[in-house]
């Protein structure tokens, strides 16, 4: 349960946030938090970004991969150069068995049509994984790169939320996809390679696809359709 946020918990007013630059956001919980700093990363469409701005604040800041072993083949490839060229602190997590494994258990979870198998997917591929790195590093505050312009949940979602002693924090909630792409330009930072194949959203190989032409709802391009978020920030 996400709990409300006072100025004794963040140590600032929580209106004065939302007043603040990406940039000043990141400084502010570099301060706030200390060592108890984490970020996690997809190395998606506009993964750059967040990495640059908070790893320019940290340079060994924790950045924490869900690999789920479906990734494209472009997405691994991206990792491996924005990993070089940030010189990140990578900490990648995986699910406990193998993709192979998985599918002999519980067969092609993603090719069913029903939410519900895609649901159990997520929970054994991303946000198990996702918890146990939570547990094993311990942070106080986690960064993420989400945008209130994406799904119907991140738009009731504030820059800050907390459950218990962690606090998610979200630097760029209120970007546009122009901000994203003019701060990309700004700093000469590499696009996702699917970008320029239509991707505007990217997650498993077997789970996402282009944008079609006229299409406005970007995550339609994900999860068949079917929904909106993967479990990790839901």
């Amino acid at each position: 349960m996400l709990a409300p946020l006072s100025a004794a918990t963040l140590g600032v007013d929580p209106n004065r946030l939302d007043d603040l630059s990406a940039e000043a956001f990141l400084e502010w919980a570099e301060h706030r938090f200390g060592e108890g700093l984490v970020m996690t990363t997809s190395f998606g469409i506009q993964s750059a970004v967040t990495l640059h701005l908070a790893t320019r604040v940290r340079p060994d800041l924790p950045v924490i991969w869900i690999d789920t072993g479906y990734l494209p083949s472009e997405t691994y490839r991206y990792a491996d150069r924005l990993t070089e060229r940030l010189g990140l602190n990578l900490k990648v997590y995986q699910a406990e068995f193998s993709p192979t494994a998985m599918e002999a258990r519980f067969g092609r979870l993603w090719e069913t049509g029903f939410v519900e198998d895609l649901d159990l997917y997520d929970w054994v591929r991303k946000v198990e994984p996702l918890r146990r790195a939570l547990e094993e590093l311990r942070p106080t505050g986690w960064i993420t790169g989400l945008r209130a312009d994406q799904t119907d949940h991140r738009r009731t979602l504030g820059r800050v939320t907390h459950d218990g002693a962690r606090h998610k924090l979200m630097p760029i909630l209120n970007w546009s996809a122009r901000d994203i792409h003019q701060y990309m330009q700004r700093h000469d930072l590499p696009q996702h390679p699917l970008w320029e194949r239509g991707y505007t959203t990217v997650g498993d190989w077997h789970s996402s696809r282009a944008l079609v032409s006229g299409e406005a709802d970007e995550r339609a391009t994900r999860f068949g359709g079917l929904k909106q978020e993967c479990g990790i920030h839901s």
